[in-house]
């Protein structure tokens, strides 16, 4: 096991005078910026974020890939910034499976620890441990070229920590597998991770992944950190409106607003709609009459109702994935997504009432995005 430190780390690729759209411009973006967390001994955290976002970066320059434009990494309370990445203990796996085709399974499981010249004894032991985790025991007589991607995927992993590293770096390692592989081997991976007791990075563009597999999600955007926390802090307090948007399938609806004080309440209201939601108790000393806002309501917690004090809306689309019925409906110029279990069925056009669970609404500044808490 060991503990990652990462204190203000920088990336900055320089390409100058470098050709876009037919002029010259100076490319001094900085790919990863002012970048700091910490994982514990023991932990499985996931690096999340769209493409681009620099989680990729990060994971090479802890890895030793990438050079380091500025700041620190410490592996255990050694800061690693000019070591080789031979000598950081890292057991690293790539979305690609860069298996040695002539070699059977059992030489790419040996050949890091021939490398370092290991007994052929103590090789063999360290492959009978890890082969049963990932279920690559029974294929160890054979060639890369007669495995399916799932199978690929395993000797990928299991070579990664058969040389028992301190920090395990996974990037994108389930990106090519289709869905069923992908939820069979996620929790394998997990499995794995409870076993080996090896601090885990994992870097994904996808949610499930994150969500199912990381005890602590870094949330990444533009290179930067937009926040740290649980799968479940994530998901229920976003730090921001592109945190609220990213986490959540379907995302959570974000609606410009502007706060209305009515009958000696106040309540969200929406320009061109007579739509109504009234702002929970815990959010009235964050409101005034006539701000701007913008209202977070996840689609579960927006509710079709019977109830004639509600507003009615029209239906404008209705899709049946069979264990859930999405449901939209038109906001002025925005749309609202609904998402029930109910089974029942909707045309366009159709009239529903709602009701929002407004202990769930979350509020965010329209300007800078972030949370009102």
């Amino acid at each position: 096991m060991a503990q990652l430190v990462l204190k203000n780390v920088y990336k900055r690729y320089d390409n100058t005078e470098k050709k876009l759209f037919g002029k010259k411009k100076a490319q001094n973006d900085f790919a990863v910026k002012d970048l700091s967390f910490e994982c514990p001994d023991n932990s499985f955290i996931g690096i999340l974020g769209p493409s681009g976002c620099g989680k990729s970066t990060t994971l090479r320059m802890i890895a030793g890939l990438e050079a380091i434009t500025s700041g620190s990494i410490f592996i255990d309370n050694v800061r690693i910034n000019d070591l080789l990445p031979k000598d950081r203990n890292i057991g690293l796996a790539f979305e690609d499976y860069a298996l040695y085709p002539p070699l059977s399974v059992y030489d790419n499981l040996a050949f890091n620890l021939r490398a370092k010249k290991a007994p052929s004894d103590a090789i063999k032991t360290a492959i009978d441990r890890v082969a049963p985790l990932l279920k690559v025991d029974e294929l160890l007589d054979m060639k890369p070229s007669a495995l399916s991607g799932g199978q690929k995927q395993r000797v990928n992993i299991a070579r990664a920590i058969v040389r028992q590293p301190g920090l395990l770096l996974l990037d994108e390692p389930l990106s090519h597998l289709d869905g069923k592989m992908r939820q069979t081997l996620r929790q394998e991976i997990k499995r794995m991770h409870r076993e080996i007791q090896c601090t885990t990075i994992i870097v994904t563009h996808d949610q499930i992944e994150a969500m199912s597999l990381a005890d602590v999600i870094i949330i990444m955007k533009d290179g930067a950190l937009q926040q740290m926390g649980t799968p479940l802090e994530v998901y229920d307090s976003p730090a921001n409106e592109f945190v609220a948007g990213f986490i959540g399938e379907p995302p959570m609806n974000l609606l410009r607003s502007v706060i209305v004080k009515r009958d000696g309440g106040f309540f969200f209201s929406f320009e061109g709609s007579d739509l109504l939601v009234k702002v929970p108790e815990r959010s009235l000393p964050l409101v005034s009459d006539g701000q701007n806002i913008t209202l977070g309501v996840r689609p579960v917690d927006v509710l079709i109702t019977e109830s004639d004090t509600s507003t009615p809306v029209p239906v404008a689309v209705y899709e049946n994935f069979g264990d859930e019925r999405r449901v939209s409906v038109r906001v002025g110029q925005e749309y609202l997504n609904i998402t029930t279990t109910e089974n029942v069925v909707y045309a366009h056009g159709d009239i529903i009432r709602l009701d929002f669970n407004s202990e769930k609404t979350h509020l965010f500044d329209p300007e800078s995005g972030e949370a009102i808490r």
